[in-house]
C-alpha cells in the first residue's frame, strides 16, 4: 500500500481508507449504505489492515453515533495500528448548542467521539461542514486546545466552500493556530467541481484531499449501465436525491468511457475510477466504503497498477464538465492561470 503525506503536514496516511458510514445502519437513509455489525466490522478491519489500509474514517452523525462505537468495537487491542479519522458539527441533538462549531460544540463532540471510539486520542479530527455562525478564531483556538491537550493530533475540513477554507487558514497562520492539513471532499469522474477551486487552493496552501465517495454516490460501481434499471441493492434507491445530481446523457458517456478502459486493462470500472483519482493533484486517500468483504476486496483492487497517459485522456474528456463563471473566464488566460491538471 502507497502511502503519502497529508497535505503540507509530515503525517503520512494509506492512498486507500475505510469509510465507516456502513457500520451501524441506524435510519433510513445510513441503513441504505449498509449495516455492518461489531463482528463484521471486526473483519472488515481484519482485511484492510492486512491490505495496508490503516485510516478508518466516521463521523458523529454517522447511524446516530453508532459507527464510532462499533469502529471503536473493532480496533479494540490495536489502536497502535490504525489512523482514526472522524467528524463533528453537523446537529448530533436536540439542544441548542448540539449542532456548529462552537467551542462549546466541538469540545462536547470531541469528548463523545473519545468515549464512542475507546480510544483517548484522535488523529485527525475534521469539521463536517463550516459553521457562518461562529467567527473562525473561536473554531480554530477550541482545536487548539484540544490538540494541546492530546486529545487530536491534526485538524481537517470537509464539504467548505474556498473562501471559508482560505479564511480559517489565514486565521490560523495569524494566531498561531493549527491548519488544516486535510479537506474532505466530495471528488469522482462525474464530480470534479474540486478541481475549479478547492484543488488549486489545496496546491497552494498544502492541504491533502481526502476523498469521500469517489464513486459518485454510488454510480460508478460497474452496475449502472445505459438503459437498465437500477440494481435492486443500489442505495440510490433511496439516496439518489440527496447527492450531486447529472444528467443521463453525461452519467452513461462517463460509463462507456470507463467500460472501453475497462475492456483494454481486465480491471472493473471502480477500480479504474478510484485508480484515476490517484493520479489527481493534492489527492492523498480515497475514502472506499463496503458493505461486505467481496466488495472491500473488489475497491482494494485499484492500487498496485497505473492507467496510462491515453486512458486518463479518455477519461478526462469523457468526464469533463462545462466550467462555472470565473472559471471558464480564467481557462481563456491560461498563460497566467494554468489549470491544475
Amino acid at each position: 500500500m502507497e502511502y503519502r503525506r497529508l497535505g503540507a503536514s509530515g503525517f503520512t496516511v494509506p492512498v486507500l481508507s475505510f469509510g465507516c458510514g456502513t457500520f451501524g445502519g441506524k435510519g433510513d437513509f445510513f441503513q441504505a449504505w449498509g449495516s455492518t455489525d461489531d463482528n463484521g466490522a471486526r473483519r472488515i478491519v481484519d482485511i484492510c489492515l492486512e491490505a495496508g489500509v490503516s485510516m478508518f474514517d466516521s463521523a458523529d452523525i454517522y447511524s446516530a453515533g453508532e459507527s464510532e462505537r462499533i469502529l471503536g468495537t473493532a480496533i479494540k487491542g490495536r489502536r497502535d495500528k490504525v489512523i482514526v479519522s472522524t467528524k463533528a458539527t453537523f446537529r448530533s441533538g436536540e439542544a441548542a448548542n448540539d449542532v456548529g462549531s462552537s467551542r462549546f460544540h466541538l469540545i462536547q463532540a470531541c469528548e463523545a467521539a473519545l468515549k464512542r471510539l475507546g480510544t483517548d486520542y484522535i488523529d485527525l479530527f475534521q469539521l463536517h461542514g463550516f459553521d457562518a455562525l461562529t467567527p473562525v478564531e473561536e473554531v480554530l483556538s477550541a482545536l487548539d486546545d484540544l490538540v494541546r491537550a492530546g486529545k487530536i493530533r491534526y485538524v481537517g475540513a470537509s464539504n467548505f466552500s474556498g473562501w471559508h477554507l482560505m479564511k480559517s487558514l489565514s486565521a490560523a497562520d495569524r494566531y498561531g493556530y493549527p491548519r488544516y492539513v486535510a479537506n474532505q471532499t466530495y471528488y469522482s469522474l462525474v464530480g470534479r467541481d474540486y478541481e475549479w477551486e478547492l484543488m488549486p487552493l489545496g496546491l497552494d496552501q498544502g492541504v491533502g484531499a481526502v476523498v469521500w465517495s469517489p464513486l459518485g454516490w454510488g454510480r460508478l460501481t460497474g452496475k449502472i449501465r445505459r438503459g437498465a434499471p437500477l440494481p435492486e441493492l443500489s442505495r440510490l434507491h433511496k439516496t439518489a436525491d440527496n447527492g450531486p445530481q447529472m444528467s443521463d446523457d453525461y452519467l452513461y458517456g462517463v460509463v462507456d468511457a470507463l467500460d472501453e478502459v475497462a475492456r483494454q486493462t481486465g480491471k472493473s470500472v471502480p477500480q479504474i475510477a478510484l485508480n484515476w483519482l490517484l493520479r489527481r493533484p493534492t489527492v492523498a486517500t480515497l475514502i472506499i466504503g463496503a458493505r461486505d468483504e467481496e466488495q472491500l476486496r473488489q475497491n482494494l483492487g485499484a492500487v498496485g497498477w497505473s492507467l496510462t497517459a491515453d486512458q486518463i485522456a479518455l477519461l478526462d474528456k469523457a468526464s469533463a464538465a462545462p466550467l462555472a463563471y470565473p472559471y471558464w473566464h480564467q481557462r481563456g488566460f491560461a498563460e497566467r492561470n494554468p489549470p491544475p491538471v
